[in-house]
């Protein structure tokens, strides 16, 4: 089941009356990345896990013990500011398992198209961890924390994608409306807790 996100419509008459810039960046912060980020979170733009076409990124080769069953605390911060919100995925064997970025509906201007909302997927289903968090319309000052449940389940490095989508935005060519990170997690199933079998390769 989809919903549309109807409060990014309001974002768009404010977002045509403040000046805003042509790029959103995020940071992500916890768990760590699977890229070595700069100040502003880059490189950032190409789907899935980032990079651009000019510079792929440099590996952090950090993998992130976790055990499954239990919530994962996510942090990010937004350094240069578009409204938006942001997506969660987990990729289990490879990271073909993650989803396409989310459709966009778009606006023509002067300048070219500009994104005005996507789909928010509700309830969520796997990859799909969340979706929808922290919606945002306004410049934010503080990093975002979430907690994210995760599947009971075993892998030896998972993608964790973290997806921010961005609203009035004209797009860019590696990674259209939304900006994309990963970490490398291994997970380790809770024996105390059922196998979630909805996952690829889990047995109970």
């Amino acid at each position: 089941m989809h919903s549309s996100v109807r409060w990014l419509l309001a974002a768009v008459f404010v977002a045509g009356i403040l000046p805003v810039s042509a790029d959103a960046h995020f940071t992500l912060l916890t768990p760590a990345s699977w890229l070595i980020e700069n100040k502003l979170g880059d490189p950032q733009k190409a789907a899935p896990c980032g990079g651009t076409l000019a510079d792929p990124g440099t590996p952090s080769n950090i993998v992130t013990p976790v055990t499954g069953g239990s919530m994962l605390t996510i942090r990010m911060m937004e350094t240069i500011y578009h409204p938006g919100h942001y997506r969660v995925a987990l990729a289990v064997n490879s990271r073909d398992e993650l989803p396409a970025d989310p459709p966009t509906v778009t606006r023509e201007t002067e300048k070219g198209p500009r994104s005005v909302s996507t789909t928010i997927q509700n309830p969520v289903q796997p990859p799909l961890l969340a979706d929808g968090l922290f919606p945002h319309t306004t410049r934010p000052t503080e990093p975002w924390e979430a907690s994210i449940q995760l599947p009971n389940i075993t892998c030896e490095k998972c993608t964790l994608q973290v997806v921010e989508f961005m609203a009035e935005h004209p797009g860019v060519r590696e990674g259209g409306f939304s900006y994309h990170h990963c970490a490398d997690l291994k997970i380790t199933a809770d024996p105390a807790k059922p196998i979630d079998t909805r996952w690829p390769a889990q047995r109970p």
